[in-house]
Formats: structure tokens, sequence, C-alpha cells
């Protein structure tokens, strides 16, 4: 082989390096993109009112005045078709064709009314949330635990949201939810 030859094949292989590091580098961040997209969404539970305001008198008021928020912290909206909040009792409401907007709220009351973009509705009769102690808890449609936020006794908080209770304090004078269920 010719010193020439050789040279020329030199560049050639150092041109061909530097176009597979070029081409390796535009596809890292389209990896990187990838693997965020396989990372579930996030979407919290962000606040806690489990002991509705004023007199409980199961009237539908004072029911949607007892409600969880949860909050999406990404920027995509997150399909919460099938996603349930469930209380320690077993009372579970079932997201049905919900889709939560990026960066955005939704309070799922507990009494009846009429769906909104920022407001769902369980449509009970009953209280759901006992207010000395209790757990809410979110799982996604493949029953997989996403968040939960506890209050009361002995009760340790897993989630990322905070809570709020009635100006009647953290136990409230009205008892326990579960009696009046």
């Amino acid at each position: 082989m010719s010193a020439t030859s050789s040279r020329t094949s030199r560049r050639l292989l150092a041109a061909a390096l530097a176009a597979g590091a070029v081409i390796g580098a535009a596809a890292l961040p389209a990896s990187a993109a990838d693997s965020d997209r396989a990372r579930a969404p996030r979407v919290e539970i962000s606040a806690v009112q489990y002991d509705s305001p004023g007199r409980d008198d199961r009237s539908n008021r004072s029911l949607n005045r007892e409600w969880v928020e949860l909050t999406n912290t990404t920027r995509r909206a997150v399909d919460l078709d099938g996603w349930t909040l469930e209380d320690e009792d077993g009372h579970t409401y079932t997201f049905e064709g919900y889709r939560l907007p990026g960066r955005a709220t939704v309070r799922i009351h507990t009494g009846v009314g009429r769906d909104t973009r920022t407001d769902l509705y369980q449509d009970r009769r009953n209280y759901v949330w006992d207010n000395r102690s209790d757990t809410a808890t979110l799982r996604n449609d493949r029953d997989r635990f996403i968040d939960d936020e506890s209050w009361g006794n002995d009760r340790h908080h897993h989630g990322g949201g905070n809570h709020h209770h009635g100006d009647r304090g953290h136990h409230g004078e009205r008892g326990h939810h579960g009696d009046r269920r």
C-alpha cells in the first residue's frame, strides 16, 4: 500500500468515525426522550378535605365539601381512565374517561354533582373519609400504587400531598365518619 493510499484510508476512516460520533450524539437526546416517555406520569394527591366544614348532616352540600385533590405535576396530560381512589374501608371511586391536563388539579367530591374539567363527583349519599384517621390511596389502571395521604392517630404520610381539615381540628368534634356511613 502506498503512502498516499494509506493517508487516504486514514482520512476516510477518520471521516467515518467523526460522522459516527455526530450521529451518535444526535441519537443520544432521542434515547433520553424515550426513557422520559417510558417513565410513568407523575400524579399526586395534593390535598384532602376529610372533615367537611359545617354540620355533618349528609346534605349534598356537606358531602361535596369533603374532597380529595389530584395534581398532575408534568406538562403532559395523563389519562386517568380506570384509575382508582380508595379509603381504608374499601370505598372506591373509579375514574371513567377523564384526562388530567398537564400542570392541572382536579377535585374529587364525595357527593352528587355534574363532572367538569376541574371537579369530579363520586355521587355518594354518605361520607367516605373518616374524620379521625384514614388513608386515601391512588392506584393506576393496572392497580399499581401511585400515591397516598394519611391523617389521624399513628398515621404516616407516604405520598407527596398535603392534607387539610375543617375548623374543628385534626380529629374533629363531629366524630368518625364511619359512624355515619
